[in-house]
């Protein structure tokens, strides 16, 4: 039997964690290992429980997300961060991606929305609204605000240069693989060559480091 994904809670809504801690349990290859209300407590317990995944509200008491979660992605073998806010252009949520978070999840979505995220995420793809995150950072990009880009997106070949473009604009390995006329395993390799070539994390964190640079 495949283990479960072992998933800590941080929000300071009781009646929320109790709802979200529910549909999680309800599945067999998912366990809420431990619950914070604050984002201090919530990095004491993930450090406690050392989970795969973390679920992150922005705002709390003590210690908001945005701090919970940059300290939490300090240690070592940290797990991944996805934060939970009420609002798709949420500038907090832009500043946590910015900071290392695989993605946002609205409060109001669907069960069956969350659980995917959640499996999405653990599986490594962090396909994660990767076109809501491409929507968040065009709200609020700053024009004239982007970064030299950096000597290691030089050393792209062409075609990792036409996959990046592609993933940056909230394509899926899917999309990508029509419009490039290759297959989706093509498609998944390049991505993965390109995320290591340029040290990021994730697709969520492709999409950062184009409008950081100006590459979008």
């Amino acid at each position: 039997m495949t283990a479960r994904v072992r998933i800590v809670l941080v929000d300071d809504q009781v009646l929320f964690r109790a709802g979200i801690k529910m549909v999680l349990n309800s599945q067999p290859d998912l366990e809420v290992v431990g619950e914070a209300s604050d984002g201090r407590e919530g990095v004491e317990v993930v450090r406690q429980t050392r989970p795969d995944l973390v679920l992150m509200d922005v705002r709390m008491p003590v210690m908001d997300g945005l701090a919970a979660t940059a300290e939490i992605l300090c240690d070592p073998d940290a797990p991944r961060v996805v934060v939970l806010t009420t609002f798709d252009l949420d500038e907090a949520a832009a500043r946590a991606i910015q900071g290392g978070a695989s993605g946002f999840l609205l409060k109001d979505s669907e069960p069956e929305s969350l659980l995917s995220a959640v499996r999405t995420v653990h599986a490594g793809s962090a396909v994660i609204a990767a076109s809501a995150t491409r929507e968040l950072f065009a709200h609020i990009a700053d024009g004239g605000s982007t970064e030299p880009v950096p000597p290691s997106y030089g050393g792209l070949t062409d075609r990792e240069r036409e996959i990046f473009a592609h993933a940056a604009s909230g394509l899926s390995n899917a999309e990508i693989a029509e419009r490039e006329f290759l297959s989706e395993a093509t498609v998944k390799t390049h991505i993965s060559r390109v995320l290591t070539k340029l040290g990021l994390r994730d697709r969520v964190q492709l999409v950062v480091f184009a409008y950081r640079h100006g590459l979008v």
